[in-house]
C-alpha cells in the first residue's frame, strides 16, 4: 500500500530559490502520496506550485511553533518536516525512509545524513551523536538535526509535537527525548541523504542566549528533578570550556542561562524513569 505523508515546509519567504528547490525535490518523489503545506512565518506564501497549500502566520512564532501549525493541517500516516533551505536529492528518499521504519517498528523518528551539495566540509554537528565516526554509519540518537525529519504520525502526536515556547534551538533534542519516551527510538540513517548548505547557527543574533535558555528549559520541562542540576551543570561546564576565550559569547550565554531558570518553559512533561534507563542502556543517559 502506498504510504501517505503530510509534509510541512516552514519559511519566512527570504530564500525563494531554496524553497523552490525543496518543493521540487518533494514533487519528484515516487511511491508515496504527499499532502504538502508551506507555512509562512510572518510571510504570506505566494507563487506556490499547484496542489501545495499554505498557512499564513502574521507573526514570527518561531521555528517549532511554526512547524506545529503546519502539522495541524496536514494528514497522512507519516509526517515529514523539511526546512526551506533543505532538499532531498533522491526521488525515492521518502519511500526508502518509510520502508526503513516499517521494517523496524522500534523506529519512531528518522533523520538522514546531511550533506552540503556544494562540496564544502559538512559540520560535525549534523551527526547527532557524541562519537561522530563515519557519517555514513547509522545509529540510534538522542537529538536530531531538525531540517529533514520523518515520523509516524501516531508517534509525533504522542510526543506532543515540537516545543512551541523554544522559538529556536534544542527543539530537536526535546523531540528525540519524547520519541524515546513513547517506547520508540530516534534513528540517524546514514544511508539516506538530505541536502543543506553548511551555514553557522551563530549567524543569528539570539543564538547564544536561546542556546542557554533552552538548555535549561529542556531539563526543566523533561527531566526528573533530581537529574536537572546534573544536566544543566554538565552543559554549563562544556560551554565555559568552549567559549572561555569569548567573553562576549559567554555573557550572552549566561544571560540566557539565568532567563531559563527565571522564566516558565511552557509547562512540564517529565520523561519516565524507564525512558532514562533505556537511553542509558543505548549509550546516552540524559546527563550530557
Amino acid at each position: 500500500m502506498t504510504a501517505t505523508i503530510g509534509v510541512v515546509s516552514l519559511t519566512q519567504g527570504r530564500r525563494p530559490d531554496d524553497l523552490a528547490r525543496g518543493l521540487a525535490s518533494l514533487a519528484a518523489q515516487h511511491g508515496v502520496d504527499l499532502d504538502i503545506v508551506v507555512v509562512g512565518n510572518e510571510w504570506d506564501p505566494v507563487g506556490l506550485p499547484p496542489g501545495i497549500r499554505s498557512v499564513f502566520l502574521p507573526e514570527n512564532v518561531g521555528i517549532p511553533a511554526g512547524r506545529n501549525r503546519g502539522a495541524e493541517v496536514v494528514s497522512g500516516d507519516y509526517i515529514f518536516f523539511l526546512d526551506d533551505d533543505a532538499s532531498i536529492p533522491s526521488p525515492t528518499f521518502l519511500r526508502d525512509a518509510v520502508a526503513k521504519i516499517e521494517s523496524d517498528r522500534s523506529i519512531g523518528l528518522l533523520q538522514p545524513r546531511v550533506i552540503d551539495p556544494s562540496g564544502v566540509e559538512n559540520p560535525r554537528r549534523w551527526i547527532p551523536r557524541i562519537r561522530k565516526g563515519d557519517p555514513a554509519r547509522s545509529s540510534s540518537v538522542f537529538s536530531v538535526w531538525e531540517g529533514a525529519t520523518l515520523l509516524p504520525r501516531a508517534v509525533f502526536d504522542a510526543t506532543g509535537g515540537w516545543a512551541d515556547p523554544f522559538f529556536y534551538a534544542h527543539e530537536g533534542i526535546e523531540l528525540a527525548w519524547r520519541v524515546w519516551d513513547t517506547g520508540h527510538r530516534a534513528l540517524y540513517a546514514g544511508d539516506l541523504i538530505a541536502h543543506h548548505p553548511a551555514i553557522e547557527p551563530t549567524r543569528h543574533s539570539y543564538y547564544y542566549r536561546l542556546n542557554a535558555r533552552n538548555r535549561v528549559w529542556l531539563a526543566k520541562r523533561n527531566l526528573p528533578w533530581i537529574l536537572v542540576p546534573f544536566y544543566v551543570g554538565s552543559w554549563t561546564g562544556i560551554q565555559i570550556l568552549r567559549w572561555f576565550r569569548r567573553p562576549d559569547a559567554l555573557r550572552a550565554w549566561f544571560g540566557g542561562w539565568l532567563a531559563g531558570w527565571r522564566e516558565n518553559p511552557g509547562g512540564r512533561r517529565r520523561i519516565k524513569w524507564v525512558t532514562v534507563w533505556r537511553m542509558t542502556l543505548a549509550g546516552r543517559p540524559p546527563l550530557v
